[in-house]
């Protein structure tokens, strides 16, 4: 479901994904397709058009500090749901740092992931700083295993949230897990789109609290974000 229209003289489509990157690989293409391929010659256009996409949604915090209620933006998003590696893809030296500190940190066995990690979009992240929490945001394929949860079935990486959480590679750490972010980055900046996530913080992992109105933390980022987009020059 989409619906375009204006706020102000800002024009803006809200588009529902659904969850998982799965959901987003779909999106994301097709979003692409629609400003960047002819569809009357099925082909590329010669003038590439860069979309400014912005994820708004919910997650878990990985961090004492990081309370429900609050608000995430995503330096990066750390993808364990091996999405982009059925794409061509490549990284900046800072990306291949994070990714081998990951990598050597968490030992997760290459059976269940083999993990990628992208960069947000720093011209749109740095309009999101006041009332936001930073950090890497891991992209997770499932909800209940992959994110550490346990019902009948048992865990193969039961110690997995414990490696997100102690993280860090300098000023780096991982803030929040959820199933959006790692696949919009990876694929925005294939595609040349600029891309950023932000989050409202639904429950923390750590502190194990969750938001009595989840909703109406998701209502206030919302208006937050229009707010900011709203004002935003071109």
């Amino acid at each position: 479901v989409t619906h375009t229209g204006y706020i102000g003289k800002k024009r803006i489509s809200v588009t529902s994904t659904g969850i998982g990157p799965d959901n987003i690989d779909i999106v994301l293409n097709e979003l692409d397709a629609l400003v960047n391929i002819d569809f009357e010659t099925r082909t590329i256009k010669e003038n590439l058009t860069a979309l400014n996409i912005i994820r708004v949604g919910t997650s878990g915090s990985l961090q004492k500090e990081i309370p429900v209620d609050s608000f995430v933006a995503s330096t990066h998003g750390l993808g364990l749901d091996n999405l982009m590696n059925f794409y061509q893809h490549s990284s900046n030296e800072e990306e291949k740092q994070l990714l081998h500190s990951f990598n050597t940190h968490a030992q997760l066995h290459h059976g269940i992931s083999t993990p990628y990690i992208t960069g947000a979009g720093i011209n749109l992240l740095k309009d999101f700083v006041d009332g936001f929490h930073s950090g890497i945001t891991v992209t997770c394929p499932g909800f209940y295993g992959p994110q550490g949860r346990v019902l009948r079935m048992g865990l193969t990486q039961p110690q997995l949230i414990d490696s997100l959480t102690s993280f860090s590679f300098g000023q780096h750490r991982i803030s929040n897990f959820e199933m959006e972010t790692a696949a919009i980055y990876g694929m925005g900046k294939v595609l040349g789109h600029h891309c950023l996530s932000l989050s409202a913080i639904v429950a923390n992992r750590i502190s194990k609290e969750f938001s009595k109105d989840g909703a109406a933390a998701v209502e206030r980022l919302i208006e937050k974000t229009l707010e900011i987009i709203s004002g935003k020059e071109d």
